[in-house]
């Protein structure tokens, strides 16, 4: 369990780091020229770019630690699953509780 303790936060922080990384080569590459960059248009390619080549990259790298976060946000749900049906079984059982009393009382009157 320990593995998946941070997934999430370990997911986002390698998914942040290729999306950086390939920022970086983007603008490397246009600061020479091998990539054409004209003004704050160019500068917006060079990201669009980056996200474009990183979001693979990441898909094929990022296979296990993407597995972990989602066993770790389907532990989460279940358990939140579970906590709400066992409070909403307990105020049901409550409310019945309360409406036998009431008939009761009201048969004795």
């Amino acid at each position: 369990m320990s593995s998946k303790k941070h997934a999430t936060l370990r997911y986002t922080s390698l998914r942040a780091s290729i999306f950086l990384a390939c920022l970086l080569v983007t603008l490397l590459l246009g600061r020479f020229g091998v990539l054409p960059v004209v003004g704050a248009t160019g500068a917006v390619f060079l990201v669009l770019l980056a996200a474009l080549v990183s979001a693979p990259i990441s898909y094929v790298v990022l296979h296990k630690q993407r597995n972990e976060m989602s066993e770790q946000l389907v532990d989460k749900v279940g358990g939140i699953r579970e906590r709400t049906a066992r409070r909403i079984a307990e105020q049901n059982a409550e409310e019945d509780a309360a409406d036998d009393a009431a008939r009761a009382a009201a048969g004795q009157q």
